[in-house]
C-alpha cells in the first residue's frame, strides 16, 4: 500500500535527525549529558524567574493559613434589608456619595496589593510574604464589591453615569469626579514608586493605613444604623485588623536593619500618607497634594450631614480627628523606637519633625 503524505514526511526527518554527542538510540550517559550541558544566561533582575518557595518567617506563613477563609463574603451580607424606597434620593445621593469617595482607597486596594504582591515576586521574597500580599488583594476585592454594591444599590449606574434629579445628586456626581482625578494622579505615581522603594518602605505606608482603616470602620460600625452597613463595617475592620497584624510582623524583621536614608524617606512617606488619606479618614488637607475645586468642601459637608441623617453613621469631624490621632500615634510608637522620626501632623495636633510635601516625590500610601 502506498505511504501517506504523513508517513513520508516522517521518514524524512527521521532521516535528517541526528543525535547530539553523548546519545544514543538506547540509552544516554548521564555523566555525558552533564558534560555537554550548557548553563543559560543569567535571570534578568527584576524578573519572576527563578521560581522559589523557600520559608524565612513562619510565622508568616501561619498568618497566611489563617487568613484562607475570612469567614465572610460580600454577597452573604443582609442586602435585602436596605430599603432604598423609605430614603429620599438626596439621603441615596450622600449614601453612594460617601462609599464613592472611599472607593478612591478601598476598591483601588485590589490593583494597589496585586502590583505590590507582583513585585514581591520580581525581588524574590520568600514565600509567606507573597502569599499574605495573595490573600490581602482577595479582601481587598471584598472591600471594593462592598463599595460598588452599597453605590449602585442607592443610586442605579451609580456613581458617574447616572442623571441626578436633585440639586444635591449634582454636587454629589462633581464631587465624586474630582475625587477620582486624585485618585488617577495617586495611581500614577503609585506605579512608578512600587517599584522603587525597597520593602521596609512599602510595609511601613501599608502598615499606616492598616493601623487608621481599621480605627474608622470599627467606629462607623457602631456609628451606623443601617443593618446590611453595620455588618459590612464590622468585617471590613477585621480584615484590616488582620492585615495590621501581618504589616506588623513583617516591620518587626526589617525594621532594625534600616540604613539612615531609608529611615528619612519613611519620614516623608508618613507625612505624604498623612495627606493623601486624609482625604478619607478626616478632610483633604488645603493644597499639597489635593486637586480640589472651592466648592467641594461646602458640598462635602452637606453631603456628609445628608448621610448621617440617613443612619449610615458618619463620623462627625471632631470624631475622625480623635480617631486620625489616635492611629498616628500607634503608628509613631511602633516606629520611633527603631529610631525613625516621626513627622510633625499640626493639621491633628501630633508632633514631630517638620517635613514638607514634595509634589514630586511618588508616595505608596494604601488604605
Amino acid at each position: 500500500m502506498a505511504s501517506s503524505k504523513s508517513d513520508r514526511l516522517a521518514e524524512s526527518l527521521a532521516a535528517d535527525f541526528t543525535l547530539p554527542p553523548g546519545l544514543t538510540d538506547e540509552a544516554p550517559d548521564p555523566e555525558k549529558l552533564l558534560f555537554n550541558g550548557e548553563e543559560p544566561p543569567a535571570f534578568p533582575e527584576g524578573n519572576i524567574f527563578p521560581l522559589e518557595w523557600r520559608v524565612e518567617t513562619p510565622k508568616l506563613e501561619e498568618l497566611y493559613e489563617k487568613s484562607r477563609d475570612p469567614g465572610w463574603s460580600p454577597e452573604r451580607l443582609p442586602w435585602d434589608t436596605l430599603d432604598v424606597d423609605s430614603m429620599s434620593w438626596d439621603e441615596r445621593y450622600a449614601v453612594a456619595y460617601w462609599f464613592a469617595l472611599l472607593s478612591v482607597f478601598d476598591a483601588s486596594g485590589p490593583a494597589v496589593f496585586a502590583r505590590a504582591m507582583i513585585h514581591t515576586y520580581e525581588t524574590h521574597e520568600e514565600a509567606p510574604i507573597r502569599k499574605c500580599f495573595f490573600a490581602i488583594t482577595r479582601d481587598e476585592h471584598n472591600h471594593e464589591e462592598v463599595c460598588q454594591r452599597a453605590i449602585q444599590t442607592m443610586v442605579p449606574n451609580g456613581p458617574l453615569d447616572f442623571e441626578p434629579r436633585t440639586v444635591l445628586g449634582k454636587l454629589a456626581r462633581h464631587n465624586i469626579k474630582w475625587y477620582y482625578h486624585n485618585g488617577a494622579r495617586y495611581w500614577t505615581g503609585y506605579n512608578k514608586a512600587v517599584s522603587r522603594y525597597p520593602l521596609p518602605i512599602l510595609f511601613t505606608s501599608f502598615l499606616f493605613g492598616e493601623v487608621a482603616s481599621s480605627t474608622l470602620f470599627s467606629s462607623m460600625h457602631e456609628a451606623t444604623t443601617i443593618p446590611v452597613f453595620k455588618e459590612a463595617f464590622r468585617r471590613i475592620a477585621q480584615d484590616e485588623a488582620r492585615h495590621r497584624a501581618i504589616c506588623m510582623f513583617v516591620l518587626k524583621k526589617l525594621l532594625p536593619a534600616l540604613t539612615d536614608e531609608e529611615k528619612s524617606t519613611i519620614t516623608r512617606q508618613l507625612r505624604a500618607g498623612f495627606v493623601f488619606l486624609s482625604g478619607i479618614l478626616y478632610e483633604p488637607p488645603e493644597g499639597e497634594f489635593w486637586e480640589l475645586p472651592a466648592i467641594f468642601r461646602p458640598a462635602h459637608r452637606l453631603l456628609e450631614e445628608k448621610a448621617r441623617e440617613a443612619g449610615l453613621g458618619v463620623l462627625s469631624v471632631e470624631k475622625r480627628e480623635e480617631n486620625w490621632r489616635e492611629a498616628v500615634l500607634k503608628m509613631k510608637g511602633v516606629i520611633e523606637p527603631y529610631g525613625i522620626a516621626f513627622p510633625a501632623l499640626p493639621e491633628i495636633g501630633v508632633d514631630g519633625e517638620t517635613v514638607a510635601f514634595d509634589p514630586n516625590e511618588e508616595f505608596v500610601a494604601v488604605f
